[in-house]
């Protein structure tokens, strides 16, 4: 599979799973409001974990967005550059189980890192809530996460044109994971049964007393 790009902007995460869809949300609205020139790739890179590895070790300048527990207040916008993304073996910066920790890691190792990495990340408010979307603190920090990437963007020499408001966007996933469509699309809780059938409940309780 041929992946080489310019520059790769991926936006990381699990949609599902309320803020852990943050940096998938971010580069979503990154395409929505610029295009750019064919080397730069923007891609949803969801959990796909090592399954990212070509794509970041073709690349020569990498922007990651994602939300990453910084161990702040929850919301709290922060930018990595370079040796400041921490890599496998050290600390952890995001919640996924095989992150991109994990790809940085091996691109190292392999002598193929990219020469210019930025992880732009969020702190997450919430991430066990399945079937949630971005809690309010986060999805506002979106706008700012797509102007600090094109501005990084044009930064390298890859300025984005702003696109013109009601032109058809190519999507980078499947039209029923867009935002609007997720969020709309959700049960409530009563019918999901989020927080738990009163019936089986008390009947828990009353098998524990």
């Amino acid at each position: 599979m041929e992946t080489r790009c310019e520059v790769l902007v991926l936006g990381i995460g699990n949609v599902l799973w309320a803020d852990e869809g943050f940096g998938v949300r971010a580069v979503e609205a990154l395409n929505a409001a610029y295009s750019f020139a064919p080397g730069v790739v923007l891609q949803d890179g969801g959990t796909l974990g090592l399954g990212l590895y070509e794509w970041v070790a073709c690349a020569p300048r990498v922007i990651v967005l994602d939300a990453i527990d910084f161990g702040l207040p929850p919301g709290t916008l922060k930018v990595l550059h370079g040796s400041e993304v921490p890599a496998w073996g050290r600390t952890r910066m995001s919640p996924h189980q095989t992150g991109f920790n994990d790809v940085l890691a091996l691109a190292h190792l392999n002598g193929r890192a990219p020469r210019d990495l930025v992880a732009i990340g969020v702190q997450p408010v919430e991430l066990d809530d399945f079937g949630g979307s971005l809690r309010p603190e986060v999805k506002a920090r979106v706008p700012e996460v797509v102007d600090i990437a094109a501005h990084q963007l044009a930064a390298w020499g890859y300025p984005g044109t702003r696109r013109e408001p009601g032109r058809p966007v190519p999507p980078l996933n499947a039209a029923p994971l867009a935002l609007d469509a997720y969020e709309v699309g959700r049960p409530s809780a009563t019918d999901a049964c989020r927080e738990g059938d009163a019936r089986l409940l008390a009947r828990v309780t009353d098998d524990l007393n």
